[in-house]
């Protein structure tokens, strides 16, 4: 009696767990579908991926079928089927979604990178979360961290379940020390010194830089480079059969030193027999073989085979085909250790330009950036002209970023279009403000400017600035294009104060008033001759301590000087940027003469040259000189001396004082010279963080100069009295002003030198 109902029960749960089974037992035609359990995703979805449909008969076999089907959509953890009559009934439960992904702990790698890698393995907001992917999230992450040479990452994962069957996910690194290299072995090379090879490796053992250059910290990406170096540098000397055999990478068990070995095999020596052109060869052969930088019975080098192909590229894109293709096909001869280069030119179509689009520009008027066009429209392409039209707009200096783009034209397979799009800077410049500089002190200064005025591209200016040395006020136009041809046309109206004294020179002041006229001529995109005339009107003051060699010059010409100058200068300018360059360069070359007629005769001639070569994505070299030459003419014995040469400071010689290097009165004021002569060396880097990248440029540098007297008896040039300083530097363009400053030691100099070891500037302009 006391068993029956126990035995009851369990009959009872065993029919209620068999009522699924029982109710789908049989075949029968399906009449309806209906799906139970749904929140987020649609009944149509499920129809979807259902194999069976409405009207069809289903058999006992195919409910496995339909289970595994919406199992394997990845949207359900639990699948029931049960059968209601002639109705299927689809009882399903879903999985969580994702609602939120947060990261904490994470340095080296940014979370939009970390949420970017977790999207490509199928996490991300919104998605369906499967509990099984946290392993591949774990994985994944620690193969980004172990590609940074962070082998010691330890990953926490934690799952919040949320309402609305949400989960959120929280994910903590603890990302440890990055791993760095002990040692790194090059096994097989016999023709060169492993300590030769090893320099042209951007990883190392470390040094003094490391800190900051990380150089010795591993990295697979890093060292991938560093193999196609070191088999570029085996290709570039005549090892055609080169070859890295293995790459071993071995870790220390606390994962914090690395040592890695990379085994190579050598191969032999192979010289160019010979030098071939096939294909269509649209353009003279003459014209192409002059671009293969290749010699009969020279070293094969795979980076001048590759920079020839590359230069035919360019020089079939120049002609308007845009699209062509040189590929160079190299026949080895094994036994003659000899191998025979032919370069195959498939130029395709020639292709035209459509239309030249602009967009962006909706202040400055179309034919502001039509002219400065080298690309014409209905005109081959020329992928040089698009090229140098891009240049000729970025030095306006009118637009923030120009972006060039050549899409064909669609059902066309010979022609592009031109899109330049620029985002404009303001158009006008109102600035009054207070700086400071060690030369002159606190310096006003108010300045309007429209270097696009009214979108015309004509350039007006109006200012005034004062401080403790120099007043000025100064009023200029400028039509860059007077006439369609590109001739400039400007005036000028100039009030000049400047008191010498004040400015590290002897004691006298001067008071200028100048008018003038200047007029530019382009010779090609980058050369441009400026022809100037001015009428000046100088008043000369002298204190009553002034040097014997100022009231001597007073007492022979007087104070008061109104001269007639022309001048003539050349310009060449080659810079891909006017702020911040990192290739081309800039020349001047002047010469102007206080014409027969005037108070003083004299003349002045000088020449600067500067240069930038880009070193890498983040080192640029730049060198610069400049050198000056002046003397008086007629009835005027020598260069006066308020227009001597000057050197010392920031823009001459750093660590020196301003305005002070060369010859002194007797005084001992300094009087500058007729012929200066500066020049140096500076290596420019971009700021570590990247928030300064285009506000911020330091950079290490040595200079050179002095000024000398050419004239009175001196002992004129002396190579051996020529200053040098070396040091650091930066430029800030701060929301502020422009803010300059250098840490300078100088060399060579002596007692009357004026020393400057720390020097800034702040409120000037470039």
């Amino acid at each position: 009696m006391l068993l029956a109902p126990r035995l009851l029960a369990k009959l009872a749960l065993l029919c209620v767990l068999l009522m699924p089974l029982s109710a789908t037992a049989g075949s029968f035609v399906i009449q309806d579908i209906r799906v139970e359990g749904l929140q987020r995703i649609s009944a149509g979805t499920v129809f979807n991926y259902m194999p069976v449909t409405v009207g069809q008969r289903i058999e006992d076999e195919q409910t496995s079928e339909v289970i595994r089907a919406l199992y394997k959509t990845g949207f359900f953890k639990d699948v029931r089927l049960e059968r209601e009559n002639s109705v299927l009934v689809i009882t399903v439960r879903e999985r969580p979604a994702v609602a939120d992904i947060s990261f904490s702990g994470n340095e080296l790698l940014e979370t939009e990178q970390l949420l970017e890698a977790l999207k490509d393995i199928g996490l991300a907001k919104g998605r369906v979360f499967n509990r099984s992917i946290l392993d591949k999230i774990e994985q994944e992450l620690r193969r980004q961290y172990f590609s940074q040479g962070k082998y010691g990452v330890k990953l926490t994962s934690t799952v919040t379940p949320l309402e609305r069957n949400r989960v959120g996910i929280a994910i903590e690194i603890s990302e440890g020390r990055a791993a760095t290299i002990k040692n790194i072995n090059i096994v097989g090379n016999k023709a060169f010194d492993e300590d030769d090879l090893l320099d042209e490796f951007k990883l190392s053992t470390g040094g003094w830089f490391s800190f900051y250059t990380k150089d010795n910290q591993y990295s697979r990406q890093k060292l991938s480079g560093d193999l196609e170096t070191l088999r570029s540098y085996y290709l570039d000397r005549g090892y055609i059969n080169f070859k890295i055999d293995s790459t071993q990478i071995s870790i220390t068990p606390d994962k914090k030193d690395i040592y890695v070995t990379i085994n190579i095999t050598e191969g032999d020596v192979y010289t160019i027999s010979d030098i071939l052109l096939a294909g269509d060869l649209v353009v003279p052969k003459e014209e192409m073989f002059k671009l293969i930088h290749l010699t009969r019975g020279h070293v094969f080098s795979r980076k001048k085979v590759v920079g020839s192909s590359e230069r035919l590229n360019k020089l079939l894109g120049n002609h308007g085909y845009a699209f062509a293709n040189v590929n160079s096909i190299p026949e080895i001869d094994a036994e003659k250790k000899q191998v025979a280069i032919t370069y195959f030119v498939d130029p395709g179509k020639r292709v035209y330009v459509r239309r030249v689009n602009l967009r962006g520009n909706t202040r400055t008027r179309d034919r502001v950036l039509r002219r400065e066009m080298r690309q014409m429209e209905s005109a081959w392409f020329s992928a040089e002209k698009v090229a140098r039209s891009r240049d000729r707009l970025e030095r306006l200096s009118f637009f923030e970023n120009v972006t060039v783009e050549t899409p064909a034209v669609p059902g066309s397979t010979d022609q592009v279009d031109v899109n330049i799009t620029v985002e404009e800077r303001p158009a006008g410049n109102i600035m009054a403000g207070v700086g400071f500089s060690q030369s002159q002190g606190i310096t006003f200064n108010t300045n309007i400017s429209q270097n696009n005025f009214l979108g015309t591209g004509k350039r007006v200016t109006l200012g005034f600035n004062n401080s403790s040395a120099n007043t000025l006020y100064h009023l200029a136009y400028t039509n860059p294009y007077y006439t369609i041809d590109g001739i400039s046309r400007g005036f000028n109206l100039k009030y000049r104060q400047t008191a010498f004294n004040k400015l590290n020179s002897a004691n006298y002041s001067t008071d200028v008033l100048i008018g003038g006229v200047n007029f530019g001529i382009p010779i090609s995109d980058f050369d441009r001759l400026l022809f100037t005339f001015d009428i000046e009107n100088t008043d000369f003051n002298i204190a009553s301590s002034a040097s014997r060699e100022i009231q001597a010059f007073e007492t022979t010409y007087g104070t008061r000087f109104l001269d007639y100058k022309a001048g003539l200068s050349w310009v060449f300018d080659s810079r891909n940027s006017v702020m911040f360059p990192t290739q081309g360069g800039n020349q001047r070359m002047s010469a102007q003469i206080a014409l027969p007629g005037s108070d003083l005769e004299y003349y002045k001639i000088s020449y600067r040259h500067q240069r930038f070569f880009p070193l890498s994505k983040i080192f640029t070299l730049g060198m610069k000189g400049n050198v000056g030459y002046g003397d008086g003419y007629a009835g005027t014995e020598t260069l006066p001396f308020y227009e001597n040469f000057f050197a010392g400071g920031f823009r001459s010689m750093r660590g020196i004082a301003n305005n002070t290097l060369g010859p002194r009165d007797s005084k001992n004021n300094a009087l500058g010279g007729n012929f200066s002569l500066t020049g140096g060396a500076e290596i420019y880097f971009k700021a570590p963080f990247k928030l300064a990248d285009k506000s911020l440029r330091l950079s290490v540098f040595a200079d050179f100069g002095n000024v000398f007297d050419m004239d009175n008896g001196s002992n004129g040039f002396e190579p051996g009295e020529l200053r040098y300083s070396t040091g650091v530097s930066a430029v800030w363009v701060s929301p502020m002003g422009l803010l300059t400053f250098s840490l300078a030691q100088p060399f060579n100099t002596d007692s009357a030198d004026e020393t400057e070891t720390f020097q800034f500037n702040f409120g000037s302009s470039f």
